[in-house]
């Protein structure tokens, strides 16, 4: 599968792969306090689609933007970085 080079590109953590055809990845990203400048880790949570339900839970994987494919998904899983 080719990416677009403006396509969104985004490698979390499988955290949930109870839906059909669907999981939901943890994506974390470190930012500095504005205030204290200490690096703190923040998160967020991604609905990606998974056509052959292959990934599980705790897998690394590469998740990229895609069309809406229904309410809260509108995010594709490219391929498995790590398997846990």
């Amino acid at each position: 599968m080719s990416l677009n080079k403006q396509t969104k590109t985004l490698v979390g953590r499988v955290v949930s792969d109870k839906r059909d055809k669907t999981v939901t990845v943890k994506v974390d990203r470190k930012v500095k306090h504005e205030l204290y400048g200490k690096i703190i880790v923040r998160s967020s949570k991604y609905h990606a689609h998974d056509e052959l339900n292959q990934y599980k839970l705790g897998d690394t994987v590469l998740i990229s933007e895609s069309r809406p494919i229904s309410k809260t998904k509108s995010w594709k899983v490219v391929n498995l970085v790590e398997v846990n």
